[in-house]
């Protein structure tokens, strides 16, 4: 048994493993929409692909840091000069130190092509809470069934009724949603479906999670509002605003935060 050949070996595959881990994290649906829909790959929800990630992560660089241990004198070579002499701000650790700290300003200032990287994950999560759909608020999963009733404006016996009639067992108006999902057998998203609320027709007063994210055409879309009049109205404050940008990309060419576009949104509507 070699411990450097096994070093190598167990920080090759857990770098594998981060990879696959963190291709899915890209793509994964927000935490909100997952959790509300029991989201699962390959039979894993996105807290386990979470912790696989985290783990596999600490099992590199532990590795990485016996590796680098095992192999220190060659990697101190890399910052010798030809006089065999060490200098750490050498030409090649300064090129990498640069890459490095490029990559962090790109980020940080959301300069292209590092802000497009993060643009397609933001896309591919902005389809899949499309898809499975948006809880009524924030965690809806985890709270009571009467606070999730009140929240959402629905009759605490009404909502027994339905669970009733659909053969949904409840053990009582505190126990958690998520609870009552996993007991029989549903996610949360299709429990809520037997007893969701009308459709609204108007904006509501506060914005429902992931409004920052939804694209002013995706509003139209669910409450059936008139695209002309939020686009004029928009349009006023900037001409280049289109039905295919988010509230919060508009938020940002208008100087203003999600919550003050959402507003102007819902006055337009009106």
């Amino acid at each position: 048994m070699k411990t450097r050949k096994i070093t190598s070996l167990t920080a090759l595959v857990a770098f594998c493993l981060m990879i696959l881990t963190s291709i899915i994290l890209y793509v994964v649906p927000q935490g909100r929409v997952a959790y509300w829909a029991d989201w699962r790959l390959w039979g894993l929800s996105k807290t386990q692909w979470g912790a696989l990630h985290i783990n596999f992560g600490f099992l590199f660089l532990s590795a990485l840091v016996i590796h680098i241990y095992l192999n220190w004198k060659p990697i101190l070579s890399y910052f010798k000069d030809r006089a065999r002499q060490v200098r750490v701000f050498n030409v090649n650790f300064a090129l990498s130190l640069l890459l490095v700290i490029g990559v962090g300003l790109g980020t940080y200032f959301m300069i292209p092509p590092f802000s497009t990287v993060l643009d397609i994950s933001e896309g591919i999560k902005n389809k899949a809470a499309v898809k499975y759909g948006e809880p009524p608020f924030g965690h809806a999963e985890l709270a009571p069934l009467k606070s999730l009733a009140k929240k959402t404006g629905l009759d605490m016996k009404t909502v027994m009724e339905q669970f009733d009639a659909a053969g949904i067992r409840v053990d009582g108006p505190d126990q958690v949603f998520l609870a009552i999902a996993k007991e029989n057998g549903r996610t949360p998203k299709e429990l809520f479906a037997l007893i969701q609320p009308p459709k609204a027709t108007a904006l509501p007063e506060l914005p429902p999670p992931g409004t920052g994210n939804k694209t002013i055409a995706m509003l139209v879309k669910e409450f059936g509002l008139d695209k002309s009049r939020i686009l004029d109205g928009l349009s006023g404050k900037n001409p280049e605003i289109r039905p295919d940008q988010t509230i919060k990309s508009i938020a940002n060419a208008l100087g203003l935060n999600p919550i003050q576009v959402y507003d102007l949104i819902r006055s337009f509507s009106e």
